[in-house]
C-alpha cells in the first residue's frame, strides 16, 4: 500500500494542465536526465513547489482525514451509514466559507471562517441534543440534531446565494462548495495540517476505547471505558478534521463515507488497524480523484462531483458484497 502511495504521488507531480514528462521530474535529483527534458528545470522547480505538491500534499491530507473522521464516527455510533458531516460540521464550514466571499475576505480569511463555523455547528449539535434530553440514548439525538442544525445552515448558504452577486459572488460559491483543490497554496497547508495532525493523534489514541464501545455504551461501561470522555474526545478530534478539511477543499462528498467500508473489508473492524488502513486508503483514493479531476476534461472538473460520480457506483458494488456475505 505504501508502494502504491509513493506511485500515486509520482503520477500527481506529473499529470496536470501542463503535464510533465519523468525527464523533467528526474532532472531535478539526476542531471543526466536534463538532456531529455522538455521543460526547462526553472519552470518544473517553480511549478512542483508553488503548485504540484501543494495540492498532492492538500489531497493526501484532505483524504485521509475525512476517511478517518468517518471510521471514528460509524465506531462511535455504531452505525456504517454514519459520515463526517454528520453533526453538521460540512454544513457549518460551507456557511462560514459562502460569508467570507460574499464579504469579500482574503482566501485565508475565507478559510478561518469557514473552520469556526464547522467547529460552531458542531458544538451547537452537541449543545442542542444535550438540551433536548428525553429517553434514548445520547448519540441518537446528537445524529437527529445533527441534521437539524446541518439543514439550518445549508438553509443559511442558500439565502447566500440568493442575497450574493450572481456574477462575482455566487460563481465562487458554487465552485467552492462542490469542492476543489485548484487553488491550494503553501499557505494552505499551515491552516490544514495542524488541527489535522491533532484529530488524527486522538483519534488514534483512541482505537483501543473505541473496540469497546462496539460492544455498546453499557457493556464498555462495564469494562471500565469512560464512555462520556471517550464520546467527547472522538467527537473533538472528527471535527477538528473535518472542519479543517472542508475548509481548505470545500465540501467532498463520498470519501468519508465509503473509505472505512473498503479499509473494513480489507483489515476487519478492529480499529487498531481500520483506523491507519482509513487514513492511508483515503489520501490515495482522494489523490487518484483529484488526478481525475485535472485530466478528465479540457476544464477542470470540482473535486466533490468526481468523488460522488465514483463514489456511489463503487459503494453499490461494496453493498453488493455484504449482502452476498450475509446471505452466506
Amino acid at each position: 500500500m505504501l508502494a502504491l502511495l509513493a506511485a500515486s504521488a509520482l503520477v500527481s507531480l506529473r499529470v496536470g494542465a501542463h503535464p510533465l514528462a519523468w525527464a523533467d521530474i528526474l532532472q531535478l535529483w539526476f542531471p543526466r536526465f536534463a538532456a531529455d527534458a522538455v521543460t526547462d528545470r526553472g519552470t518544473v522547480v517553480s511549478l512542483l513547489w508553488e503548485i504540484r505538491l501543494p495540492r498532492l500534499l492538500a489531497a493526501l491530507g484532505v483524504g485521509a482525514g475525512l476517511s478517518m473522521a468517518g471510521a471514528a464516527y460509524q465506531g462511535l455510533f455504531r452505525n456504517s451509514l454514519v459520515s463526517p458531516d454528520i453533526l453538521g460540521s460540512s454544513a457549518g464550514a460551507a456557511l462560514g466559507a459562502a460569508l467570507g466571499l460574499t464579504l469579500s475576505l482574503p482566501v485565508v480569511g475565507v478559510q478561518t471562517l469557514g473552520f469556526l463555523f464547522g467547529l460552531a455547528a458542531v458544538i451547537l449539535t452537541c449543545g442542542l441534543g444535550r438540551a433536548v434530553g428525553g429517553g434514548g440514548h445520547f448519540t441518537l439525538r446528537l445524529v437527529l440534531t445533527g441534521m437539524v442544525v446541518g439543514s439550518l445552515f445549508m438553509a443559511g448558504v442558500s439565502v447566500i446565494k440568493i442575497l450574493a452577486d450572481p456574477y462575482s459572488k455566487l460563481p465562487a460559491i458554487t465552485f467552492w462548495l462542490m469542492g476543489s483543490l485548484a487553488a491550494t497554496t503553501r499557505a494552505d497547508l499551515a491552516l490544514l495540517f495542524p488541527p489535522l495532525a491533532l484529530g488524527v493523534t486522538v483519534l488514534l489514541l483512541l482505537r483501543w476505547p473505541l473496540n469497546l464501545m462496539a460492544l455498546g455504551e453499557d457493556e464498555a461501561r462495564s469494562l471500565g471505558v469512560p464512555v462520556t470522555a471517550v464520546r467527547v474526545l472522538v467527537l473533538v478530534g472528527a471535527t477538528l478534521i473535518t472542519s479543517a478539511t472542508v475548509a481548505v477543499a470545500g465540501i467532498i462528498g463520498w470519501i468519508g463515507l465509503m473509505v472505512p467500508h473498503a479499509a473494513r473489508f480489507w483489515v476487519g473492524p478492529n480499529h487498531r488497524d481500520l483506523l491507519p488502513s482509513s487514513l492511508l486508503i483515503g489520501g490515495i483514493c482522494l489523490l487518484w480523484a483529484d488526478n481525475l479531476a485535472r485530466c478528465l476534461f479540457a476544464v477542470e472538473f470540482p473535486l466533490g462531483v468526481v468523488t460522488c460520480a465514483c463514489g456511489a457506483p463503487v459503494f453499490l458494488v461494496m453493498l453488493r458484497r455484504s449482502q452476498k456475505t450475509w446471505a452466506e
